[in-house]
């Protein structure tokens, strides 16, 4: 298969864009879906903003080297990756944190009804800040599998909050006919982005999505941590009341009013002063996906994704499949069940193949087609065939887990 694999990488349109990024000799990188490379430009950038924006400039920065309209910015340049208008989308604290916000905003827009209705197993921390609203009185959480989630969408569903691929599958949902379902039934819809924006085709004006939230540090390369999106639609701007009403979401922050009045636009989502150091980070990353652009990439995720497939299949190695089959149905990653997958993932880290594992028995491979080659998918599923073959996971500091897996 090697052989194909480089057959296929001469052809590749995209194969340029690897050397934009710093992959590290020997290793293959298949986490990108959890902690995007580092770009090569990034370092020189933030040199620049540490050593000429704060240590030259310090505060003037703020204006001479524009610091205050970061957040619009990077948001108006995320924006066109997710189906959205420049002025709709912002970048301000963590996935976390705006998701608080929205469910908090959108709970508001529809008096009289409480229920926020998910479904079990989404990423956790969605999950958590609907839990946490409940405890304030303030909301109802509703889980409810995804086969029957229509079924649940009733007239006590303020929001429907789901994430567009899923963490530990990839599978993505039709989100289209679930926000159009969701509004008959009266619902807003927030739509968690973390594991599609920058990675696969997004259109949220078009499926007339009310919210979406994404993280900046996966598919976008904005480095551990890296400053969240939210998005609100156009129509929903003047009625987001968000509750976190720090002093950057404000009208006029610098006029040190004693009295809260909400920015009139997108940047009334903000709440405290930006970090620079990551926004400017970020908008490295951003840039080069823009420039790439995300149908280009999803095409090559698809044909990684399948190309992958292929070489487990032809060396003869059974592993269940937990992703779709079809890859239109999926995000940009392949998940595995085998009881022992932690032991697996480590021992192929150890041999220099970095996908994750996530519990309690789910190997996980991220495919993110800007620096990937697909001679990476052939040595990786060579080195997943010889580990499982050979029993080397078995070996016992392969057992021993770590705090972050």
């Amino acid at each position: 298969m090697i052989e194909r694999a480089r057959q296929l990488d001469a052809g590749d349109p995209l194969a340029e864009y690897r050397e934009r990024f710093d992959v590290p000799e020997g290793v293959i990188y298949l986490d990108g879906n959890s902690l995007g490379c580092l770009p090569r430009a990034t370092p020189a950038r933030l040199e620049e903003v540490v050593r000429e924006e704060w240590g030259r400039d310090l505060i003037r920065s703020w204006n001479t080297a524009g610091w205050i309209d970061l957040p619009a910015k990077v948001g108006g340049k995320i924006a066109p990756l997710i189906g959205a208008k420049p002025h709709e989308v912002i970048v301000a604290d963590s996935v976390s944190v705006n998701l608080f916000k929205l469910i908090s905003a959108a709970l508001a827009m529809r008096p009289g009804r409480k229920v926020v209705l998910s479904e079990p197993g989404n990423f956790p921390t969605d999950i958590y800040m609907i839990e946490g609203l409940e405890k304030q009185g303030l909301a109802e959480r509703r889980l409810s599998e995804r086969g029957k989630l229509l079924e649940a969408l009733d007239e006590d569903v303020a929001l429907l909050l789901l994430t567009h691929a899923h963490y530990k599958t990839g599978e993505l949902f039709d989100m289209g006919a679930l926000t159009r379902a969701a509004h008959e039934a009266g619902a807003l819809v927030l739509w968690d982005l973390s594991h599609s924006g920058g990675a696969l085709p997004v259109d949220l004006n078009a499926c007339e999505a009310d919210f979406a939230v994404g993280c900046g540090y996966k598919y976008l390369n904005g480095g551990p941590g890296a400053p969240a999106y939210a998005f609100v639609a156009e129509r929903h701007l003047a009625d987001t009341q968000q509750p976190l009403s720090g002093w950057m979401g404000h009208a006029k922050p610098f006029a040190f009013s004693d009295d809260y009045t909400p920015a009139p636009g997108i940047e009334r989502l903000l709440c405290g002063t930006p970090g620079i150091l990551g926004l400017s980070a970020l908008e490295v990353g951003v840039d080069i996906i823009a420039e790439i652009g995300v149908e280009r990439l999803y095409a090559k995720s698809q044909k990684l994704s399948e190309f992958f497939r292929q070489c487990l299949s032809e060396s003869g190695v059974e592993l269940e499949l937990v992703s779709p089959t079809d890859p239109a149905s999926r995000g940009s990653q392949l998940s595995f069940r085998h009881a022992e997958a932690y032991a697996i993932c480590q021992a192929l880290i150890a041999r220099g193949v970095i996908g994750d594992f996530r519990d309690p028995d789910i190997l996980r491979f991220g495919f993110a087609p800007a620096y990937l080659r697909f001679e990476d998918m052939a040595e990786a599923a060579r080195h997943l065939v010889e580990v499982l073959e050979n029993g080397e996971w078995q070996r016992e500091e392969f057992r021993q887990r770590a705090a972050v897996t």
